[in-house]
């Protein structure tokens, strides 16, 4: 029987992405827009006319180092689950899911998961937890850049990095007793609608615990770390092409990290990254308003816009990645997954 139109992953995929990016260019240009017009649409003009191009190569590199080491991290994190792919072909599913985080909650970075399992036919419940322990690892390493000068720069918001710490350790301390976590797993399997999944759950809850083992875990934040840096060290690099050389790589390395930590509830960051960068720059590194918007926008392009753009070449490949030279007829096949080591 013929497929639905309005059952093919693809086009319902493709869709929803058209509708994402559509939203997220209209929220971002009323918000460089409303920047201009606040701090001078002139002004910021002005800014970008003498921008000294050149380093925006530069920056540009920077980003693509981010994207390397990450992917360094989610094939890593793979191969820790036992899950057998190669690399090219998971180098593009990591690239299409850049276009995913301008999707409402970041929902739609389950692509990445979900292209790997249909790929090599392992149950989500296998690679689901290697987003989940990518995506931490991420946010933990921006903890980390920030917490290095909040003392210095922010004092009075230092309570926000804490709590996040705070919850992340008493979380991976429970991940790490293997009888409280199945207890609580059980229990929550007793529940009605939990109940239908429960089976999954210790599935999940196992992988969670190969991929944020010790040894993974301090390799993963590492990495993260690094690559997170090298977007800071490309902000930086924006006041130096603007003519700002009161911006400090301490100043820009908190500033875009605390930012980026401020934003992650929001699709991309959106709004409220953006307007941290624009508040953090005028108050803590003494920069003109114009100068403040025009970093932001510059920064944002290439640590967001041009992540977007190569996602979305990348999800051209959708149908090849999603069956990988598999019959159509067997990609839904259920297969037996190694488990992760314990």
């Amino acid at each position: 029987m013929e497929q639905p139109e309005g059952d093919d992953p693809q086009q319902d995929l493709l869709r929803r992405f058209r509708k994402w990016v559509v939203w997220a260019i209209v929220a971002g240009v009323l918000l460089y827009v409303g920047g201009s017009v606040w701090a001078g649409a002139d002004a910021v003009g002005e800014q970008l006319k003498t921008f000294a191009w050149s380093l925006y190569v530069v920056v540009l590199l920077l980003t693509l180092v981010n994207y390397g080491l990450r992917f360094v991290k989610w094939h890593y994190l793979l191969r820790v689950l036992h899950v057998d792919i190669g690399w090219r072909a998971n180098a593009t599913i990591f690239v299409a899911g850049l276009s995913m985080v301008i999707s409402p909650g970041k929902a739609g970075e389950l692509l990445k998961p979900y292209l790997v399992s249909k790929r090599t036919r392992t149950p989500m419940a296998t690679t689901l937890p290697a987003l989940i322990a990518e995506r931490l690892t991420d946010g933990i390493a921006m903890v980390i850049l920030a917490a290095f000068s909040i003392g210095t720069y922010a004092a009075d918001q230092a309570w926000i990095l804490w709590t996040l710490a705070g919850t992340v350790a008493a979380g991976l301390l429970i991940l790490a007793h293997q009888g409280l976590s199945l207890a609580i797993l059980g229990g929550l399997a007793r529940l009605p609608l939990v109940g239908r999944v429960g089976h999954k759950l210790e599935e999940l809850y196992r992988a969670m615990r190969a991929c944020l083992a010790p040894v993974p875990f301090v390799a993963t934040t590492l990495l993260s770390v690094v690559a997170w840096g090298a977007e800071c060290v490309g902000y930086l690099l924006c006041f130096r092409g603007l003519g700002a050389l009161a911006p400090t790589l301490e100043a820009s390395t908190f500033l875009y990290a605390f930012a980026t930590v401020a934003g992650g509830a929001m699709p991309g960051g959106l709004g409220v990254a953006d307007g941290a960068l624009v508040g953090g720059a005028t108050t803590i590194m003494g920069v003109s308003e114009p100068v403040a918007v025009a970093a932001a926008l510059l920064v944002r392009v290439a640590t967001l816009w041009f992540g977007v753009l190569l996602g979305a070449l990348a999800l051209l490949r959708f149908e090849d990645l999603l069956t990988g030279g598999v019959p159509k007829d067997r990609v839904d096949a259920p297969v037996e997954a190694r488990p992760p080591s314990p």
